[in-house]
């Protein structure tokens, strides 16, 4: 693919009166593996709203937000292409719906399978082939009320796959999952990376950036604050300055942690 996956370019966006994104620059190319990382008020929702159109920057001079080389979509269109899993669309999909009902409704834009949508023989082989990969096979009759909110996390994950989208977008992936859910959850994001699909993962949590992404991008107040190699980035010093208070940082088997 020729064009960045997405490509901000002096980006601002107001939010409830406030500028939440404040000249934003930035471009992430297709199959890359990035994080963005800030703190709270940062302006990493106001970056996913802007990538998902549920926000759109001001008209300003030398402007542009493009999404694989294209500034005007169909919302539609663009899930096709970019698969999106946030905390909000998690909780969602919790409805008496079974997994294999939830992952299949990615087909169609929708949460659960309604009687308007035409399943094909082909459809529910390649659920089953994300929930193998997943591991949550064995839940696929379970309904999504039934569940514990790490196996809700890994089936939204495979309905946000049923397109086969060229990137995923994870928004805060181990937010209130415990310690186990957390653990499975980023093997089965390392699988992801191993196969070549691109990830943006968007957390103020260091552990959620698994060891396959390689570059990390900070925002502070609304801006780009730094941006470059996960080893030049997350260290020390600049994550004291990021977030406001004195931490320690530590990398164990490729992944880091703040303390």
């Amino acid at each position: 693919m020729p064009y960045p996956l997405i490509e901000f370019e002096n980006v601002h966006i107001a939010r409830g009166g406030n500028l939440a994104l404040r000249g934003v620059t930035l471009s992430i190319r297709p199959g890359e593996h990035a994080a963005i990382l800030g703190p709270n008020g940062s302006g990493k929702s106001t970056l996913i709203k802007a990538i998902t159109r549920e926000c759109y920057p001001l008209d300003q001079p030398l402007s542009r937000l493009r999404i694989f080389g294209r500034d005007v979509w169909n919302v539609f269109d663009l899930r096709a292409l970019l698969g999106i899993v946030t905390n909000d669309l998690a909780d969602r999909c919790v409805q008496p719906y079974t997994v294999e009902e939830t992952v299949l409704s990615g087909l169609f834009s929708s949460i659960g399978i309604w009687p308007n949508h035409p399943v094909t023989a082909a459809m529910p082989e390649k659920a089953a082939s994300l929930m193998d990969l997943l591991e949550i096979s064995h839940l696929a009759a379970r309904q999504m009320t039934e569940m514990s909110s790490g196996e809700v996390r890994r089936a939204v994950i495979a309905r946000a796959l049923v397109h086969d989208p060229k990137a995923l977008l994870l928004d805060e992936p181990a937010n209130s999952l415990d310690i186990r859910a957390q653990f499975e959850l980023r093997g089965a994001v390392r699988k992801l990376a191993a196969q070549g699909i691109g990830l943006l993962l968007v957390t103020h949590h260091l552990p959620d950036i698994v060891p396959e992404v390689d570059r990390v991008i900070c925002l502070k107040e609304g801006q780009v604050w730094m941006d470059g190699p996960k080893e030049e980035v997350l260290n020390q010093d600049a994550l004291t300055s990021l977030f406001g208070v004195a931490v320690q940082v530590e990398c164990r088997d490729g992944f880091y942690h703040m303390f």
